[in-house]
This record gives C-alpha cells, structure tokens and sequence, in this order.
C-alpha cells in the first residue's frame, strides 16, 4: 500500500543580524572598560570608584540616548539638518571664547554643564556626518562639478575642521577630515578634486606642526622614543613598557605597575596599555578582533541601505567608531605620534560615551527601518519624530 507523504518542509534559514553582532562587540567593550577602568583607578586620590562611577553613569546615559537615537524618525532630522549644522558650529565657537570654553592642559575642548564637561567636538562628529550625508544625497546627480561635487562639501567639512582644529585638537580634526572625504568618495566625487584635498590637508598639517614648538617637538621625540623617554615621548615609553611587562598572560587585575601612577591619562587615552599589562597578549588582541568583528558586521549592513542618505549615514557612523578605534590603537604601540583620542567603549570620559551611545542608536535605527522596507513594509509619515 503506497503512501503519498507530505513535501518536507523548507528548512529555516538562520539570519544573522549584523547589527545585533555590532551591539554585543560593544557591550563586551564596555563591560572590559569598566572592569579596566576600576583597576587603572584604583591608586588614584579621589578612590577607586570615582572614575568607575562616572564611567556608569555615562554608561547608562549613553544607553538612553541609544534608546532614544533608535526610535527617531531620520528622515524628519533631515528636514532641520542645517539647523543642526549651525547649533553645532556655534557651540564649536563658544568653547574658543575666554570665560565660556573650558580649557585644560592648554586645549579649548569643552564647555559646562552644570557638573558635566562636554566635548563639543564630539558631537561635532556626528553633526558633520549627518549634514554631509545629507547634502550629498540631495545633490548626487551633480557631484560630477567642481561647484557641487568638491566645493561646496569641502566648505561643510572645513567648517567643522577648522572650528576644531583652533581648539587645538589635531586628532579629531584629521579624524573628520578622513571621514568626510571618504564619504564624498564614496559618493561618487571625482579622484582629481579629492586627491588633491588630501595633499593639501597633508601640507597644512605640518605647517601648522612647525609652527607649533610643543606638537614640533613631540614629533620629533617620537623619531627616538627610547632617547626622549624622559621628556617627549615618556608616556609612550611607558604605555610600551606597560605591554612588555604584561606578555602574554598579563599580571593580573589590580597588578599593573602603570596603574600607580606611572602612566599618564591611564584611564582615558592610555587605557589600551592597562589592558595589556594586567590582561596580556589575548585580551588585547581580543580588543583589536572585536572592532575588526564590528567594521565586518557593519560592512555587511550596509548592503541593504534604501538610499544614499542612509548608506552614507551609517557609513560615516561606522567610520567614526572604527577610525578613531585605529588611530588610539595606534597612538598607545608606538605606530602612530601621540595624540589624545579616546578608545571607543573603554576609555573613561563621557562626551565620548554619549557619542556612541548615539551611534549605536542610528545603527539600530536603520536595522529596524532597512527590515522593514525589505518585508515591503511602508514607514510613517516624516512629520512624527518618534516611530
């Protein structure tokens, strides 16, 4: 007797979610940072659980605004765009002004806000991505002419750059200069009008370097870090003996001889080399794989961007994590001069925590608006901010 038996049923095909992978790198990043963060603080004179309680509290900050970035209507933003560009360009110019800028160790960078110091220039970053993403969608039929294809977008990041810059802060501004022009690449600009932005960019740096003796005089000891250790280049002398010391399986939590105070900016800038002094070879290399692990996961989200804006959107938020990422990996081992940047996610300082908060929110922003248009979903109308 012969059964006719039912088809099999197709089998469920696991989708990996890129985004959720690039939410969880970044919680493990946070969890190291915090945990880091109470050991490189632990000789400090305002106690062991000053900065870490800062550090949680920006945390939790930072996850409400990822909460709140999440659920924004983007297309909406996009309406007020250059009001945003001219609130952060005036809040750039404040922190220049004697009595209302905050100035430390001779840099212009933050201003008050009751008991909190925020770096504008942070923001700034994601102010300039959204502006310039923007624009470059609404004109990507014409980015083939010199006017609107090379002038007009180098003005919008030269005006954030020069703004930051005059702060001074090297490193964020080469940090936006980068992104901006790699978004205008990819965009569609011509190779000729970019190329020479980038020697031209190269040629003001150094004569803004010469003309400067302590930054000068900081390059030129990173030529010889073992001859300068006791001026110029200490604190990468430092940060580098703080790896040799570690090895490969670190000294342990609460170990590490940098952490007494011998390593400057331990808890912000340099935290990198706490981590590979009192956690050794594999946990540093496990930091490194986790930013490798979110610019992959990113990459892949990008292929279902809807539209310019979005794709250059996340494209430049994904940049901001990711560069500034190298350029502190690479200031803390030696590849790079010293700069003060902090490490995404591990380093103490709020400005930069919300930052990423923000980030963080527009990637799971557009996770949920991308899903939606691929299930032919239709979004609400642009006048609701919330969604």
């Amino acid at each position: 007797m012969a059964f006719d038996l039912p088809p099999p049923a197709p089998r469920a095909r696991f989708v990996v979610n890129p985004v959720a992978i690039i939410v969880v790198c970044a919680i493990a990043l946070t969890i190291l940072g915090l945990t880091i963060l109470f050991s490189a603080s632990a000789s400090y004179k305002q106690g062991p659980y000053f900065y870490l309680n800062k550090q949680i509290a920006g945390v939790v900050a930072a996850a409400v605004l990822c909460l709140v970035f999440s659920r924004l209507n983007l297309d909406y933003l996009r309406k007020h765009v250059w009001w945003i560009a001219g609130i952060t360009l005036v809040m750039l110019a404040l922190v220049l002004v004697p009595h209302v800028g905050i100035a430390v160790k001779g840099s212009k960078r933050w201003l008050g806000l009751g008991a909190a110091r925020l770096q504008v220039s942070e923001f700034a970053k994601l102010a300039m991505v959204f502006c310039l993403a923007h624009y470059l969608a609404i004109n990507q039929t014409r980015l083939g002419s010199l006017k609107h294809g090379y002038l007009v977008p180098l003005g919008l990041i030269g005006s954030f750059a020069a703004l930051i810059i005059l702060e001074p802060d090297f490193g964020t501004t080469a940090l936006v200069v980068a992104v901006g022009l790699v978004l205008l690449f990819l965009a569609g600009a011509k190779w000729r009008y970019i190329l020479p932005t980038l020697g031209g960019v190269a040629i003001a740096f150094a004569v803004l370097i010469i003309h400067n003796p302590n930054r000068l005089r900081r390059l030129t000891a990173f030529m010889d870090v073992e001859g300068n250790k006791n001026a110029g280049t200490y604190q990468l002398y430092q940060s580098l003996a703080a790896f040799a010391a570690g090895g490969v399986d670190g000294a342990g939590l609460g170990q590490g001889r940098q952490q007494l105070n011998f390593l400057p900016e331990a808890h912000t800038d340099m935290i990198f080399a706490v981590v590979g002094e009192e956690l050794g070879l594999w946990f540093t290399l496990g930091v490194v794989v986790l930013f490798t692990i979110m610019f992959v996961a990113g990459l892949i989200h990008l292929r279902r961007a809807p539209n310019l804006f979005q794709y250059l959107l996340v494209t430049g938020c994904l940049l901001m994590i990711c560069l500034q990422a190298i350029i502190n990996l690479g200031v803390v081992t030696g590849i790079f001069p010293t700069k003060g940047m902090s490490l995404p996610f591990i380093s103490a300082g709020l400005s930069n925590l919300l930052l990423m908060g923000m980030l963080l929110g527009i990637l799971l922003n557009t996770q949920r608006t991308w899903g939606r248009a691929t299930l032919g979903g239709r979004s609400r109308a642009m006048e609701e901010v919330f969604v």
